[in-house]
């Protein structure tokens, strides 16, 4: 059974339409996606309609076998969903552990996250715990901003922009970690701007421009070049054509 299926979304803004009949698949458990396109292709969109938070005008999201297009928010959390959103969006005046425990708080079954497990996943935040968010680095915000999605035990985590603004360094301990999660069971969508990472991170991937599906498909089967020319509109192809 494919893990998440999205068929011919179609989200609009007031009278703008961002996306335009976007259908993408998550084969399975433990697989990663990247999401890729230029700013204004609908990557945060899409990820923004899977996690509830925008509406879809019509198409469907389907997670684990069960329709969720109409499903609030929360239902999708409890289902199993949880979003990194881009920009982190911690509570600045809470502590690290406040934050996290904000995740696990919106769930009511036993968290496969406990606050033990996180820490040894982050040992950057571990020391930090007692902190409020608002004084630590980039690298540290945003990985409080995965360890909060995780508290929440997800089995899809959406992950918008996480290595933006981030030293190589810090990005490369970030994709460490989701390496380790989806050794765990965790599938992943990742939104990503760094081709090169996106490519060697992830298992598929689908490129966004102005809203509608350019290419897709799994990145053994696309080369950068295809990538790129999708990225700035030189070649149209739908998920059938590639691969």
């Amino acid at each position: 059974m494919t893990l998440l299926e999205v068929a011919g979304l179609n989200v609009f803004y007031g009278d703008f339409q961002a996306l335009f009949d976007v259908s993408l698949s998550v084969p399975r458990a433990g697989s990663a996606l990247a999401l890729v396109g230029a700013n204004g292709a609908g990557k945060t969109t899409l990820l923004r309609t899977i996690a509830g938070a925008n509406r879809a005008a019509s198409g469907s999201v389907t997670f684990s076998g069960t329709d969720i297009t109409t499903a609030p928010p929360y239902r999708r959390i409890t289902a199993g969903i949880a979003l990194v959103p881009e920009g982190r969006k911690l509570f600045g005046s809470l502590t690290v552990e406040e934050n996290i425990l904000v995740g696990s708080s919106a769930v009511s079954r036993p968290g496969e996250w406990p606050l033990e497990r996180i820490y040894e996943v982050f040992p950057m935040i571990a020391a930090r715990r007692k902190q409020r968010a608002s004084v630590l680095s980039g690298g540290e915000q945003q990985a409080v901003a995965i360890a909060r999605a995780l508290a929440a035990a997800p089995s899809l985590l959406l992950l918008d922009e996480i290595s933006l603004g981030l030293a190589p360094r810090v990005v490369g301990e970030l994709y460490q970690t989701l390496a380790g999660l989806r050794a765990a069971g965790t599938t992943l969508v990742i939104v990503e701007q760094d081709l090169a990472r996106a490519m060697a991170a992830c298992d598929d991937l689908v490129c966004l421009l102005e809203g509608r599906v350019a290419l897709a498909g799994p990145v053994s089967s696309v080369t950068r070049e295809q990538v790129v020319a999708a990225y700035f509109g030189q070649v149209r192809a739908g998920p059938d054509d590639v691969g």
